[in-house]
């Protein structure tokens, strides 16, 4: 049996470990949290409670955790992936992280004889465990080589954008710019129709049959809609995601006037306690706003 090994048991490597299982493949996975290892392996797959375990098992790790600091915890900090991970084995990282410190990562694996893909990920938890998620990936021919199955059989959309590290972050930074940007105008524009005494579930039938509809404002004023803040994507994220967007752009001193303002709103959330809600709780920051119990009642 083809074996996989996956740290990082979020919403979406809880997703990408299932689809991974499903395509027959044996997943061995670790998560910090030793209890979500666990009820993955009563579903069939096989939990570890170190990196350096998953990585001794397999021969293609892949890391879906939040950051690069979690990331360098996962490959370098106590019972770390790296030092395990036999020469030609294949590192897939799938956070979203500086493009630069990807690139680094890139060489100081292969010094150790590891490969590397730089491999962000999008399309939510849904698309994960369905397998139709995408991922933004670039890495040298002998990575994609030893790796390709196992990133066809986790990802429905493979992008393979750069025969070196650096690409596929870039990628993903200006996807994260436009899905920052579109939850904060989704967000705003939901609260002027709440200031102005529109019935919410008309505002958002007619929105999404319309010409201004997005797929943020979609997915996310739904859960405005349900008064349903659980996160799926937080608040911080974005604050994060932003946040490297625009470090990105001022090494090269290029305006991003519409992110800036995205990620100011979202810190004005953060700030405000909703830091661990749904990305949606963005719209919290405008004042007064106050849904009818009704709606609050389920999504439409």
């Amino acid at each position: 049996m083809n074996k996989a090994g996956l740290i990082g048991l979020g919403a979406m490597g809880a997703g990408i470990a299932g689809t991974l299982r499903s395509k027959g493949y044996e997943v061995h996975v670790c998560d910090v949290r030793p209890g979500a290892a666990l009820r993955f392996a009563e579903q069939g797959g096989v939990a570890w409670a170190t990196p350096a375990q998953v990585a001794a098992a397999c021969d293609v790790v892949i890391s879906v955790v939040v950051n690069a600091q979690q990331t360098e915890d996962v490959l370098f900090g106590e019972g770390g992936a790296a030092a395990a991970m036999k020469p030609g084995s294949v590192f897939v990282m799938c956070s979203t992280v500086d493009p630069n410190w990807s690139i680094a990562l890139e060489e100081r694996l292969n010094a150790s004889g590891i490969h590397y893909i730089d491999a962000p990920i999008s399309g939510g938890a849904a698309k994960a465990a369905s397998g139709q998620m995408t991922m933004m990936s670039a890495a040298r021919p002998e990575a994609y080589a030893k790796a390709d199955p196992v990133l066809d059989a986790m990802a429905g959309k493979v992008y393979r954008l750069g025969d070196r590290a650096g690409a596929g972050s870039k990628v993903k930074i200006i996807n994260q710019l436009l899905a920052g940007v579109h939850i904060a105008a989704a967000a705003e524009a939901m609260a002027l129709g709440l200031r102005e005494g529109v019935a919410p579930d008309a505002l958002y039938e007619v929105i999404t049959h319309s010409a201004g509809n997005s797929w943020m404002f979609e997915n996310r004023m739904a859960h405005v809609l349900a008064g349903d803040y659980t996160p799926l994507s937080a608040v911080d994220i974005f604050v994060k995601d932003l946040g490297l967007v625009l470090d990105t752009a001022r090494a090269s001193k290029f305006p991003l006037p519409l992110a800036s303002t995205a990620h100011q709103m979202f810190m004005q959330a953060s700030t405000a306690g909703f830091a661990k809600e749904d990305d949606s709780a963005v719209i919290k920051i405008f004042p007064g706003i106050e849904l009818p119990p009704s709606t609050k009642a389920g999504k439409p």
